[in-house]
């Protein structure tokens, strides 16, 4: 059932007439009739008697077609309110994301708010995704695109929209720590101790809070190569074959590297991001930033 089917049965219940009704609505009487088929399949009732000289509402084709009028009528004040809540949105808006985020979660999140909001101008801003929270924190940014900490700040709000699992990640071609993994695994030690292997970890963030809590929780001092900001740093420098790495799957499906690193499938499995926007609940109530905040629907990322 969709807004075209509807419209059709509303007029056809006026006119009554099979023929009337294709004209209005510039198509076949075999059209409509299929369209009321379809309509009467969905309801489960029969909407119309009719036969080659009378066409005649059924009882529930009555209640049908009150509703169909109520529901096209409450669907042009809504898009009659959207459309003069566009013309009021004005201004601008700051978005920080990390790269990987600007791929994986704003581009499906701008093109919807841009037609909808076409006076609010967009100032996008990419940086490690660590300092996401922070930046909103210190008024710097308006929104961002963030993991949700193990501890929210009372003053965000955040809104999760998609999953993604934390991966440990090493060279796709033979070479050195390529073959160290091979070995450990023919060695028979179950799964793959990533902190007996070099390690190229974040700076800060929540990717590395994750990794040392297993550390701690298993009683293992890591082998760390480098520290690097960014997660996007991390996969560059696993597929030079410096060392194994811990990041989102997220940034893995978005990497231009992502041919030249692998996925230890038997390494330690850690807890998954929720992946959503944050911002300053005082700022909510500031138009451009609530019409984007609300604009952002989980169902997008299905």
């Amino acid at each position: 059932m969709d807004f075209r089917q509807l419209e059709i049965f509303t007029i056809l219940a006026k006119e009554l007439h099979f023929a009337r009704t294709a004209k209005q609505c510039h198509m076949t009487a075999s059209a409509v009739t299929r369209s009321v088929q379809r309509l009467e399949e969905t309801v489960g009732h029969q909407l119309l008697v009719r036969n080659n000289r009378h066409v005649e509402l059924t009882p529930a084709g009555s209640d049908f077609a009150l509703f169909a009028s109520e529901t096209l009528e409450e669907w042009r004040r809504f898009r009659q309110s959207l459309d003069s809540r566009a013309d009021r949105v004005e201004g601008s808006l700051k978005i920080y994301s990390s790269v990987t985020g600007s791929y994986s979660i704003l581009s499906r999140l701008l093109g919807t708010f841009r037609q909808a909001y076409p006076n609010v101008e967009i100032i996008l801003h990419t940086g490690d995704q660590a300092e996401a929270i922070d930046q909103v924190l210190s008024g710097s940014e308006d929104i961002a695109s963030a993991a949700l900490p193990d501890v929210l700040p009372a003053s965000i709000a955040f809104k999760t929209l998609t999953f993604s699992p934390l991966r440990f990640i090493m060279p796709a071609e033979a070479g050195g720590i390529y073959e160290d993994v091979t070995r450990m695994r023919q060695q028979g030690r179950g799964e793959i101790n990533p902190a007996q292997l070099p390690l190229i970890i974040a700076e800060r963030g929540l990717t590395r809070s994750r990794l040392e809590a297993w550390l701690r929780k298993n009683q293992q001092k890591p082998n760390v190569y480098a520290e690097v900001s960014g997660h996007e740093a991390i996969v560059s420098m696993v597929a030079l074959g410096f060392g194994i790495g811990l990041v989102p799957e997220l940034v893995i499906q978005h990497s231009p590297l992502q041919d030249q690193i692998r996925v230890i499938d038997d390494a330690p499995e850690l807890q998954a991001f929720q992946i959503g926007l944050c911002v300053a609940k005082e700022k909510l109530n500031q138009p451009a930033i609530r019409a984007f905040w609300d604009s952002a629907n989980p169902s997008l990322f299905l």
